[in-house]
């Protein structure tokens, strides 16, 4: 065939040249020349040939226990190196789309008895108008920005974006070569503590965070950080990992202090690993530390007349986290299912008072601190099961537990005893979904919860929600 393309290649350049006489001794040089090129084009043909073929033998025994050697690594623990992994953009940019229709009751001061109100980290200005949003509505929007840096740092910022509001969600660096399984990571940050933590609600596989995480961080779901975090990733066969974080403690259950140092300090563990070619499961304890400073909430007082409590006080939170994933051969294409569960305790300890909105109203509020106690807990569970490479379905129950606050008399004696702030009650939620996904960038859900988590009150909430993915998306973690 080379010989055919050379002939018919030569042809072509030649065939302009005048027809000499068959006999004449320039054609007999000309074509004695043709044979001299064939030949040698030929001959490095033929080299370099024999030059890719043993290249290919030489790399064959390497890649193969290389390949190997991967696909022997517990899945969990190729999600977490890989998640960090950079495309060949640079810088990555993707923007994500969320929107939803939501049927509900119209609750004035909506919110969950027995837990003060998380407004320091809502959209909506207050929690109230955030948790209390119906009909059809734009949810926030994620424009997304990552790149590595340069060979030792990758960094990532992460607006979100809603009506006339711009928030920085994310904004921070991560190193990428020290070696030995180090790593860090500084700036502002979801923690690492608990599973669903570090998650964006894009990820979720519910519309709305569980109840737990809503008690604990917000209607926000989530715990950011703004300061710094290590890890040190195990070099064992499966995925052992230890984390410490540092940072201002601004949010909730903290609050914002003018002061130097460090307000919070939060150490976490996770383990891993895979049984079998079909299942793989990871687990995890952290422990988070804060400290709030006139936590405000509002309040009736003895004398119902309307009030702000504030609560200066430590707080000391407990998580502990597990999942657990199946897919046939470790394939999750056509099906898979994830089991999902975590658990909190929380305490605090510290002083609390309050003050009358408008002085000189028949108030029984002074202003008068007293010693304020409470230990709280939660916990959820979910399934999700994809049964063809489109369609998912999912439950999830979740229960918490806010037990009496137990306040020093006097303040109590002015508090009263009908807030629901401080009140001893189990709120409760259970929801079921199903949603369709075209491909990974594009999914709408239908989703029914029952909610309790409000004392005397149960609402039948329906909520539709779409989520569309645009441009470069790294992977999720495990």
């Amino acid at each position: 065939m080379r010989q055919t393309i050379l002939s018919a290649l030569v042809a072509g350049i030649f065939l302009p040249f005048p027809v000499l006489a068959a006999e004449s001794a320039d054609l007999a040089a000309i074509r004695a020349q043709i044979a001299e090129m064939k030949q040698a084009y030929e001959q490095r043909i033929a080299a370099l040939e024999g030059k890719l073929a043993a290249a290919e033998r030489q790399a064959a025994p390497a890649t193969a226990p290389a390949a190997a050697s991967a696909a022997s690594e517990p899945a969990v623990r190729r999600s977490e190196r890989g998640s960090s992994a950079a495309s060949a953009f640079n810088p990555e940019v993707s923007l994500i789309l969320q929107g939803q229709y939501t049927q509900m009751k119209n609750v004035a001061g909506r919110g969950i008895t027995g837990f003060w109100p998380a407004a320091g980290h809502s959209h909506g200005g207050n929690e109230v108008e955030a948790a209390n949003r119906r009909g059809f509505n734009v949810d926030h929007s994620e424009l997304v920005l990552s790149a590595n840096i340069d060979p030792n740092w990758r960094g990532q910022a992460i607006l979100a974006m809603r009506d006339s509001e711009v928030e920085v969600e994310e904004a921070w660096f991560q190193s990428l070569g020290l070696g030995n399984g180090f790593g860090v990571k500084g700036g502002r940050f979801r923690s690492g503590i608990g599973y669903l933590n570090e998650q964006h609600p894009h990820q979720w596989d519910f519309a709305g965070a569980p109840l737990m995480y809503s008690a604990l961080f917000g209607e926000h779901g989530s715990y950011v950080q703004d300061g710094v975090q290590a890890k040190w990733l195990a070099p064992t066969p499966f995925f052992l990992e230890f984390g410490a974080e540092t940072g201002r403690g601004a949010s909730f259950p903290g609050s914002e202090r003018n002061r130097n140092g460090a307000g919070s300090g939060a150490v976490f563990a996770h383990l891993g690993n895979d049984l079998g070619d079909s299942h793989s499961w990871r687990a995890g304890l952290s422990y988070l530390k804060s400290a709030t400073r006139q936590r405000l909430a509002e309040v009736h007082d003895a004398n119902d007349v309307h009030g702000e409590a504030g609560l200066n006080a430590g707080s000391k939170t407990w998580i502990a986290d597990f999942v657990w994933k199946w897919a046939p051969n470790g394939n999750p294409k056509y099906r898979n299912f994830k089991l999902q569960g975590e658990y909190f305790s929380r305490s605090e300890n510290g002083d609390i008072g309050c003050t009358p909105e408008t002085a000189g109203s028949g108030e029984a509020c002074t202003g008068l601190r007293d010693s304020y106690r409470r230990r709280q807990e939660g916990w959820y569970l979910q399934a999700v099961y994809q049964f063809t490479p489109n369609w998912r379905a999912g439950l999830r129950h979740e229960q918490l537990a806010a037990n009496s606050a137990r306040i020093g008399s006097q303040a109590a004696a002015e508090l009263g005893n009908e807030n629901a702030l401080f009140k001893d009650f189990t709120p409760k939620r259970s929801s079921a979904m199903i949603d369709y996904s075209w491909s990974e960038f594009s999914r709408v859900r239908l989703q029914y919860a029952q909610d309790k988590s409000m004392q005397g009150l149960t609402d039948h909430q329906w909520t539709l929600q779409y989520i569309m993915s645009l441009g470069a998306h790294g992977a999720h973690k495990f």
